[in-house]
C-alpha cells in the first residue's frame, strides 16, 4: 500500500506544527520552506485553510489522500458528529494503536510492524495497517523472538509518552486492549476536523 516517502521536516515547516514528531530544526526555522519562506505574505483563502488542515491530518496518520477521502465517507455514513467519527475511526485503525501503545517508536515504525506481521489481533495476525479496531480487541506481539525483541526495545524508546487512557498496556505480556472508543476531547487532534469536513462537503 501506497505511503508518504518524501520529506517530512519540509512538510512540519510548511503547517508549522511538528507532524511527525518534535524537530529541533522546525524549532530554529519556524517558517514556510524554500527561499521565500521568512518573507511570505500570502493570503489565505477559505478554501486554502480547508486544505491545509486537511493535510495536516492526512500527513499526521500516514494516509494518501485516496484512503484519506475514504475515511471522511465513512464517518459520513455513521451517526453522530462527522468529524469525531472520523477522528474516532483514524484513531482506532491498528498501526495508530499500536504506536499509542508503544511498540512502534512512530506510526510510520508501526505501520512497518503490522506490514511484517509483528502484530496479531485476537490471536490472528493481522498484516493490514488500516484493520479497525473495536472495543476490547486484544493487541499482542507475535510470540516470536525478532518481534518480542522489537516491541521491547521499542516500549524502552516511548518511555516518554503515555497510553491514552482508552488503551491498556500489560509490557510484560506485550499486550494491549482497546477499553472504549476515545472522545474527541482525548484524541486532540492536530488539526480542526470540522475545517476538513466542511472542505470535502463543498
Amino acid at each position: 500500500m501506497a505511503r508518504y516517502t518524501g520529506p517530512r521536516v519540509r512538510i512540519s515547516r510548511r503547517f508549522g506544527v511538528p507532524i511527525f514528531g518534535p524537530s529541533k530544526y522546525l524549532e530554529r526555522r519556524n517558517y514556510g520552506p524554500g527561499v521565500h519562506g521568512p518573507k511570505s505574505r500570502r493570503k489565505t483563502t477559505d478554501y486554502g485553510l480547508g486544505l491545509i488542515e486537511k493535510q495536516k491530518l492526512r500527513y499526521y496518520y500516514g494516509l494518501m489522500e485516496k484512503q484519506f477521502r475514504g475515511v471522511y465517507e465513512k464517518a459520513l455514513k455513521r451517526r453522530g458528529v462527522t468529524g469525531e467519527q472520523m477522528l474516532q475511526i483514524l484513531e482506532t485503525r491498528l498501526d495508530n494503536v499500536v504506536f499509542h501503545l508503544g511498540f512502534g517508536t512512530t506510526r510510520a515504525a508501526a505501520r512497518q510492524m503490522v506490514c511484517h506481521g509483528h502484530i496479531t489481533v485476537n490471536g490472528k495476525k493481522v498484516n493490514v495497517p488500516s484493520a479497525a479496531l473495536r472495543v476490547n480487541d486484544a493487541i499482542i506481539v507475535k510470540a516470536h523472538n525478532v518481534s518480542r525483541q522489537l516491541a521491547t526495545k521499542n516500549l524502552e524508546l516511548s518511555t516518554s509518552r503515555a497510553v491514552p487512557d482508552w488503551l491498556s498496556l500489560n509490557k510484560e505480556e506485550l499486550k494491549g486492549v482497546v477499553m472504549r472508543i476515545p472522545t474527541r476531547d482525548e484524541i486532540n487532534p492536530i488539526a480542526n476536523e470540522q475545517t476538513v469536513v466542511e472542505f470535502y462537503s463543498r
